[in-house]
């Protein structure tokens, strides 16, 4: 947070004059503060607008009796409460504006001290007092009570953030708390802690309690009272106690006064502490008294001891949005909005903490809408008291809409989000629903929130689909229940629920209206051709425009009323004037504004009747006068309504209105009885005729007789005609005139002709034989036969049946005659009337017992009225019954019941029949068009018709059994002829599959293949060839290839290339084609770097210059096209790509040319290039080769005269070759070589001159020449040569006489002479190392003891390093000390080795000595790579040298002994190393023994460590160590990623935690790869093995995708989940088919659009199974496809979605993986302590009881890590 200075609005005084108190208003535009009892009131700008003293408790007192010491204005700003030492509280009323009068509303006598005071937001207002009571005062009722005591002085007093409890700190150190409004945080009242000292300044906010004091410390609180974090400043000289204290409204900003300075804090929400930010000095501002905070967290005021108030301004960062609004981020979870234009403050707070990330103004600059990275904030600048805070995870592409005023639509993802700006009553979220929807309009949304105050109306009407309307209760538990859906026939483009959500209207693309009522659910169309439709405000009235009339509906219940009023040009608009009441339809016709008035008392007709004021709506509908058919609409509707709530006289009168007189007279008459009844609607007479009104005469009835009234129920019913209830009364109630009751009700009916009522009376008087003749009388034949076979007596009259029997038989009512005469057993006659009347089972069935010869007749007849009646399957069995088997096929196969009718006819022993045979045939045909082949066969065959069944089988393309049946019934020619000639139609008409099969099947394998070679189907050529002539596969993979090759489809010439083994002429096609990069794809993946790298060779060269320079440098064969160039002589390319990429290989090319010049003869060429390459010598061995000797010289000459021996040399071997030795011998000598001399002397039998020569130039050598000489032969010659003359000496010889010269020197006192003799001796002669050592210290001791000083130093440095070379380390440097050169001392043991020597004397001598010395060792052990003794040196070089020399073990030994970072720096260095040389299972072994540390650098190497090993096959049972070993790393990775959340800087912190998902999923195919390899070798454990073969997919973004298709369908093979495996291995093929093309666009997506396996995958370069492997696979699913055996489909659970799929799509909720399967765990489950882990119950229970039965160590392993993954012990669960 920034903290700047604003300005002083009070000066300093030059004494004391405390502040004693200062607050803000609550709405932040008044400020007061109290100096020496005087309150002063500023504006929000800091000005002083305001003034007025405080009194004393008593005016005798005095002013200087007492102090303020706080004060708090009143939640609605207008008051101010003081408190004051002299024991009272004062409430001053302040007003709204300034400088009205103050006056006293409220005191608060108080029996000690007031100390401190808080004006909550509920009213309270709470003070502290000096005896330890906290109160709490009402001013409304002008008192107050005690809450709690203390018993200690109360030092300070503060609220949490949501001020809804309090904290109050006392003089002994303790700070209790009280709880106010229990907000379910589960504090409780009572001490919290007892702080050191009196907390003076005490901040509570929602991460702590912060308190200060005279201790000079402040210590954060938990809740709980324990010490959460500490910041001491007691020992620095300038602090002082920590006065006052206080935290902005979101309590993340803490602010403490001290002397001269305030100190912040910052509460940081990822590190879960404060921080504390730079202090803010204030020079001579003395001792803060006290400090206020403005609600909006921008600004807060401290005031100090001299009277002095600053004004400090907050801000996190700034900003303006659309030039309007200025946008201020006090704190990290509050931002203020500032109007500029009306200076308007809004404040947008998350409530919950969260960081405001950004802020948005939106729906027409009225709302601000915050996000966090939690929440979203909505804001309305308008009226703050809207404003809410929802849980949301924000995808940054949400669209809004705030048209509605009480809700905001959010739109995201495919779904729409209800938002109520108040809270939504007992859910407890703003968030009223989330719907799935892809219609955003405004148009196709209708919210209804609480509008005309209807508690609890909240519905939404929204677009399912196009043509389907939804309508949700939003008050649901559930959130959001569909209450109705409508289902219409066309688009629907515009709908809107009215305001009390019981009718909604919509319009569909053909401009037809209709109106839904969601009572009735019933729909109604209302206009047609409407272009404009909308609800009146506050009432139920629609508006329409069709064409160019207005429709106004008053009475929407009945829509058929309308009234139309002819209009010009469109409605824009619906006004409605709160004043005046007057509504108005406005109109646009070509610009010319117009306006039409509704009736407005028809309108507020609809008001009153909302407000159910029905008086009002009489009269608003009286004052209309209208008599049209709205009016008498509303009238009805009012009628209802007024009855309904028991509004009689309105219903009378409403009634009377819409000339329903019947209904208002009897209205009438009864408020005329309640009248009479003393205006009691209650009295029982009322209540039942409102009964009888309501048609509801039972409950008339049973008021009547309650009250024991039965006349007047009797008398009910007659009036209503009710004569059976009215009698059954009379029964009931034994009333005396029940009798005479029922012979008038006789007697009305005979009156009335209700001839049937009246028999229907005498039936239920028993008077059967009077029924039946008035039975008769009416015609009812039926119901007097009835009777009759109900009476036995009436039945034995057979004049009365035999009339019966005839009206019957008149009436057609055959059955009731039948029964009649079967009842009086005229059996003849009843069954003529069973057959006339077609009741066979009555008839059958009579037959059966009276006459069975009838029966068989019966079933005939029977079966055929059931056919005519097309009841084919009734009618097979009675053809069966009847014997008439040929009627009963018939009837089948009329019927469909195909199976029957064969079994019917496979019952016939005639099969020659043809009517039979006729049958049959139909039953062929129609087996064959259901594909039922072999029953079609069958017919066929016994239809002697074997042609037609291989016309079928040929029809459906069945070629073997088709086959089959044409060589059993065919000849051997008409068959191969017929199969012939049906397989060329076939291939005539393309059907190529078929035309194969054919030739196949006749065994002319030659034609199939010769037809796709003349098709161009290659793949299946191949196939046939592949199959019919394996050896002639590579010619015909060439040949096709070539013949591709000329129709320019290189791609596919390529591939038949390649598998034919012959990737060089595709890859020469490509280059011949210029297609290098795929002629470089080619010679890559197939012929190795070697080809590859000439291929890029020739490729750039072919561009040649810069370009074909730069390809290389791409394709990183830079050197071996040089080397290639250089071998090809492309000299002037070779020099490009030297010039441009390779500059140190310049001169090596320039050499190579020179060769290759010089191999040409172009010798000046060749010795330029020479010289450029920096090989002069080449140069002169090149001339001295042709012996063009001046040239030789010349280029020695200039360049390096050493090389003048070279040229001095040849010379003299020309001059030996021309027997010319005196010349070549001098040749030799110049070129200071008389050792060749010698030895061509030797050579050349010329010993006396090699003697001389070794003699005069090699003097050291003669003896040994002599020797060998001698030993050749030679000697005798040597010695007579030497005889004449002096003998030489030997060079030992010499060197004595130099030793004899130098003593004899030194005798004679020569020093000097006798040290240079001594010096002249060389470590290079050939003289005793013990000579040269006596020799070169006896030179020292003379120089020391007889020369100079100067002298002396010269000869020991001279014979210093002769003795290191010598071996003399020791010597030297004591030399070295004698004449005080200690630097060539200490070089001098250096030399010797003798480090130790060497280190202590340049620690004596020089401090930077003993560092060289130092780096002289360290490179001595480096370079004899002697680690051990470098580890006390320099660890970091001795563990390179263990690299170097690969000894890891010993470098991460050592390594570990210095600490965590030091081992596991190497061990990623060795990881790096072995994962390059795809030794992946090495590292992971490694860091299993050694652990694996979440720190940032290593999680790269953890990540590319497992991307190796994901290639290992875990379908392998001895793969299984190496996944154990992965997944136990990353488990060990994971667990520190956990274990280092609390710790850890920062940014390193963010990296982990963002890499902490990623190393989850990692973990998760770890874990299962290892699972998958331990069950893979146990048959009891397939099912498990495949189940983690398929969640394996889900991760085959990161897996080998084809190899992840290949496993999981071979495993779902395996246990026969042969759907799912048809499903994998299809897959499997097209993976790799878009690999082979390099096009990831070839795989489909919507085989798995329903799982969680990703779409987007990236493909590797080359498949991984072997061709072998492949060409399996794709043989087994071709087969199985062919077949039509099995359909790929994936299996689903009882979610109804794919069983392996972790997310369900249509709720987008995500179980959890299985431990075990990686399947979702859904019902029954086994729940783990850690990570929320769970198991299906039965997978886990299978695989414990499998482990522990079969005991192998793999799956103990496995048990073992799941005990430390889930933290509980695998055992079964029950």
């Amino acid at each position: 947070m920034q903290v700047k200075f604003l300005k002083q609005i009070s000066d300093a005084a030059a004494g004391e004059a405390q502040i004693s108190a200062i607050c803000f208003s609550p709405n932040g535009q008044k400020l007061a503060l109290c100096i020496d009892r005087v309150i002063q009131l500023y504006d929000d700008t800091g000005e002083l607008r305001d003034r007025f003293a405080t009194k004393p408790i008593d005016s005798k007192y005095g002013r200087q009796s007492y102090v303020v010491t706080a004060m708090d204005f009143s939640p609605d700003n207008t008051q101010l409460a003081i408190a004051q030492s002299d024991n009272i509280v004062f409430v001053y009323k302040l007003g709204t504006d300034w400088n009205e009068k103050k006056s006293i509303v409220a005191k608060f006598v108080q029996s000690a001290h007031v100390t401190s005071l808080i004006w909550l937001p509920d009213g309270q207002i709470i003070f502290g007092l000096a005896d330890g009571k906290l109160r709490s005062g009402n001013v409304k009722k002008n008192k107050s009570h005690t809450l709690f005591t203390a018993e200690q002085y109360t030092v300070s007093l503060t609220t949490n953030v949501s001020r809804k409890a309090i904290l109050s700190g006392h003089a002994d150190g303790s700070i209790c708390r009280y709880i106010i409004e229990d907000e379910g945080t589960g504090d409780k009242s009572g001490l919290v802690v007892r702080h050191s000292c009196p907390p003076c300044a005490l901040v509570w906010t929602a991460h702590g309690i912060l308190v200060g004091g005279c201790d000079r410390r402040i210590v954060v609180y938990s809740k709980d009272g324990k010490s959460l974090q500490q910041f001491d400043y007691s020992r620095e000289p300038f602090e002082r106690e920590f006065s006052v204290g206080i935290c902005n409204p979101t309590g993340q900003e803490c602010v403490f006064g001290s002397y001269d300075h305030i100190r912040l804090f910052s509460y940081q929400t990822r590190k879960g502490m404060f921080e504390e930010a730079p202090m803010k000095e204030i020079k001579n501002m003395y001792t803060v008294t006290a400090m206020s905070w403005r609600s909006d967290g921008a600004r807060f005021a401290v005031a100090n001891l001299t009277g002095g108030t600053f004004l400090f301004n907050c801000s996190l960062k700034k900003s303006s949005m659309k030039g309007k609004y200025a946008i201020n981020f006090v704190s990290l979870s509050q931002v203020l909005i500032e109007n500029k234009t009306t200076g308007k403050r809004t404040d947008l707070v998350s409530r919950n903490g969260f960081e405001i990330s950004d802020v948005k103004i939106m729906g027409r600059d009225r709302y601000a809408v915050g996000y966090t990275t939690h929440t979203l904030i909505l804001v309305d600048l308008e009226n703050e008291r809207r404003r809410c805070e929802v849980q949301w995870q924000s995808s940054g592409d949400e669209k809004f809409s705030f048209e509605n005023e009480n809700v905001c639509v959010i739109f995201a993802n495919g779904e729409l989000t209800l938002i109520e700006y108040a809270p939504s009553g007992k859910h407890g979220d703003n968030i009223l629903c989330t719907v799935r929807t892809e219609f955003l309009s405004p148009n196709l949304i209708s919210v209804r929130v609480e509008e005309r105050n209807l508690q609890g109306n909240k519905k939404m009407g929204y677009l399912l689909d196009s043509r389907t309307i939804a309508v949700v209760d939003l008050m649901s538990t559930s959130g959001a229940a569909v209450i109705d859906q409508v289902n219409h026939d066309a688009n629907i483009n515009w709908l809107a629920l009215n305001e009390t959500s019981r009718y909604l209207l919509f319009r569909d693309k053909n401009l037809k209206l209709y109106l839904y009522n969601l009572q009735s659910r019933v729909k109604t169309c209302i206009l047609s051709f409407c272009i404009y439709a909308q609800w009146i405000p506050d009432s139920d009235v629609v508006v329409g425009q069709s064409q160019d009339n207005l429709s106004v509906w008053y009475n929407i219940d009945h829509p058929e009323s309308c009234d139309m009023k002819p209009i010009k040009g469109d409605v824009t608009e619906i006004s409605k004037d709160p004043l005046t009441n007057r509504t108005c339809v406005k109109l646009n016709d070509n610009g010319v504004q117009s306006s039409i008035e509704l009736d407005s008392n028809k309108i507020e007709f609809n008001t009153a009747i909302n407000d159910e004021d029905f008086r009002r709506a009489v009269a608003y509908l009286d004052a209309s006068g209208s008599t049209d058919e709205t009016s008498n609409a509303l009238w009805e509707t009012l009628a209802r309504l007024a009855y309904e709530k028991q509004e009689y006289i309105v219903a009378e009168q409403a009634y009377t209105a819409t000339r329903q007189m019947a209904k208002a007279r009897f209205l009438h008459s009864i408020n005329q009885l309640a009248r009479d009844k003393k205006g009691s609607y209650d009295h029982y007479e009322v209540r039942a005729k409102l009964a009888i009104f309501e048609r509801q005469l039972k409950t008339a009835e049973s008021i009547y007789l309650e009250n024991g009234d039965v006349d007047k129920a009797i008398d009910m019913y007659r009036t209503m005609h009710h004569w059976d209830e009215a009698i059954a009364v009379a029964d009931r109630k034994r009333h005396p005139q029940a009798d005479e009751l029922r012979s008038t009700y006789y007697r009305w009916l005979m009156d009335t002709k209700q001839i049937a009522r009246a028999a229907d009376w005498k039936l239920k008087q028993h008077e059967d034989e009077e029924a039946i003749a008035l039975y008769m009388q009416a015609n009812l034949p039926s119901r007097s036969a009835h009777i009759l076979m109900q009476n036995a007596q009436l039945m034995r009259d057979n004049e009365v049946v035999t009339r019966v029997a005839i009206s019957l038989v008149k009436g057609n009512m055959y059955e009731l005659a039948g029964d009649l005469y079967e009842h009086v057993q005229e059996f003849s006659k009843a069954l003529s009337c069973y057959e006339a009347g077609k009741c066979f089972r009555k008839a059958v069935k009579l037959a059966r017992r009276t006459t069975p010869k009838d029966v068989v007749a019966l079933e005939s007849k029977w079966g055929d009225y059931l056919a005519e009646q097309m009841q084919y399957t009734e009618a097979v069995n009675h053809f069966i019954e009847a014997g008439e088997n040929m009627k009963a096929v018939q009837a089948a196969i009329q019927g469909r019941q195909w199976p029957r009718a064969l079994e019917i006819l496979e019952q016939q022993r005639d099969e020659n029949d043809p009517e039979i045979a006729k049958h049959y045939k139909q039953l062929a045909q129609h087996f064959a068009h259901i594909q039922e082949f072999e029953k079609a066969e069958l017919c066929y065959l016994k239809a002697q018709c074997p042609g037609e069944a291989v016309e079928m089988y040929n029809r459906a393309a069945k070629w073997e059994p088709a086959f089959r049946l044409a060589k059993q019934y065919m000849n051997k020619d008409e068959v191969t002829r017929l199969y012939s000639n049906q397989a060329k139609e076939l291939e005539a008409k393309g059907r190529y599959k078929e035309a194969e099969k054919l030739y196949i099947t006749i065994n002319d394998n030659a034609a199939a293949i010769l037809m796709y070679k003349r098709t161009k189907n290659y793949d299946a050529l191949i196939r046939l060839v592949r199959q019919y002539y394996p050896d002639k596969m590579k010619d015909t993979e060439i040949t096709i290839a070539k013949e591709l090759e000329q129709e320019k489809r290189y791609k596919e010439a390529e591939m038949h290339y390649v598998q034919a083994g012959d990737w060089k002429s595709a890859a020469n096609m490509y280059r011949l084609t210029d297609s290098w990069e795929d002629a470089y794809r080619i010679a890559r993946q197939h012929g190795g770097p070697v080809p590859a790298q000439q291929v890029a060779f020739f490729w750039a060269k072919k561009l040649g210059g810069d370009a074909g320079v730069k390809l290389l440098n791409k394709l990183g064969h830079a050197e071996q096209a040089l080397d290639l160039a250089c071998e090809q002589h492309a000299y002037e390319f070779a020099f490009d790509i030297a010039r441009l990429l390779l500059k140190d290989k310049l001169p090596e090319v320039h050499y190579k040319y020179a060769l290759h010049l010089e191999d040409e003869r172009r010798y000046a060429e060749a010795e330029a290039e020479f010289l450029k390459a920096k090989k002069p010598r080449d140069a002169v061995l090149m001339y001295v080769q042709i012996k063009d000797w001046d040239r030789a010289q010349r280029i020695a000459q200039a360049n390096d005269k050493a090389l003048l021996n070279d040229v001095l040399i040849g010379q003299a071997k020309q001059a030996f070759d021309n027997n010319d030795f005196p010349k070549a011998e001098s040749y030799l000598l110049q070129a200071q070589r008389p050792d060749l001399a010698i030895k061509l002397y030797r050579d050349n039998g010329s010993i006396q001159d090699a003697l001389r020569v070794c003699q005069e130039y090699m003097p050291n050598k003669l003896d040994e020449l002599r020797d060998e000489i001698a030993r050749s032969g030679g000697m005798h010659e040597t010695r007579m040569q030497t005889s004449g003359g002096n003998r030489p000496t030997t060079a030992y010889n010499n060197d004595n006489s130099i030793l004899e010269q130098a003593a004899r020197c030194e005798s004679q006192g020569e020093y000097q002479r006798a040290v240079d003799l001594y010096l002249r001796l060389l470590p290079q002669q050939d003289i005793p190392k013990e000579t040269l050592l006596k020799s070169y210290l006896k030179a020292s001791d003379l120089a020391r003891k007889f020369l100079p000083e100067s002298k002396a130093q010269h000869v020991i440095r001279t014979i210093g390093p002769r003795l290191v070379q010598l071996g003399y380390a020791n010597q030297a440097a004591e030399q070295y000390l004698v004449v005080e050169l200690y630097k060539e001392a200490v070089e001098a043991f250096v030399a010797g080795k003798q480090w130790e020597k060497a280190k202590k004397l340049a620690l004596e001598v020089d401090p930077q000595l003993a560092k060289y010395v130092d780096s002289v060792y360290k490179k001595h052990l480096q370079e004899s790579g002697n680690a051990k003794e470098m580890t006390h040196v320099d660890v970091a070089a001795a563990l390179d040298i263990f690299v170097e020399r690969n000894q890891w073990e010993e470098c991460f030994a050592e390594a570990q002994k210095h600490g965590p970072l030091v081992l596991h720096s190497y061990l990623a260095k060795y990881a790096a190393k072995m994962i390059q040389a795809n030794r992946a299972e090495l590292v992971a072994n490694v860091y299993k023994k050694y652990g694996a540390i979440a720190i940032p650098q290593n999680l790269k190497i953890y990540k590319a460590l497992f991307y190796r090993m994901s290639r290992i096959d875990s379908l392998r049972h001895d793969n299984y160590s190496k996944w154990a070993d992965i997944r136990d790393v990353l488990h060990d990775v994971f667990e520190n990623m956990n274990s280092s959340a609390s710790g850890g800087a920062g940014g390193i912190q963010k990296e982990i935690e963002e890499q902490k998902p990623t190393f989850e999923i990692l973990l998760w195919i770890a874990h299962m790869n290892a699972m998958r390899a331990a069950c893979s070798e146990h048959e009891q454990l397939d099912t498990v093995t495949a189940k983690l073969s398929i969640s394996l997919l889900r991760h085959s973004d990161i897996l080998p995708v084809d190899r992840a298709f290949y496993e999981a369908g071979i495993m779902c093979r395996k246990v026969n989940w042969n759907e799912m495996s048809m499903m994998f291995l299809n897959r499997y093929l097209d993976v790799v088919d878009a690999i082979e093309e390099h096009n990831p666009d070839m795989l489909a997506t919507s085989d798995f659009v329903e799982t969680d396996i990703p779409y987007e995958i990236e493909l590797p370069d080359q498949p991984t199974l072997p061709p072998e492997q492949h060409e399996k696979v794709k043989e087994h699913v071709l087969t199985l496809s062919m077949k039509q055996a099995v359909k790929p489909a994936l299996r689903r659970d009882s979610r109804n979605c794919i069983e392996f799929s972790l997310v369900n799509p249509e709720t987008n909720e995500r179980a959890s993986p299985c431990v075990i399967t990686g399947y979702p765990v859904l019902d029954d489950h086994v729940l783990f302590d850690r990570f929320n882990l769970m198991a299906n119950k039965e997978d886990w229970n299978k695989f414990i009881l499998s482990a522990k039965s079969i005991r192998r160590e793999s799956l103990q392993d496995c048990l073992k890590f799941l005990t430390k993954w889930t933290g509980t012990q695998p055992n079964v669960s029950l």
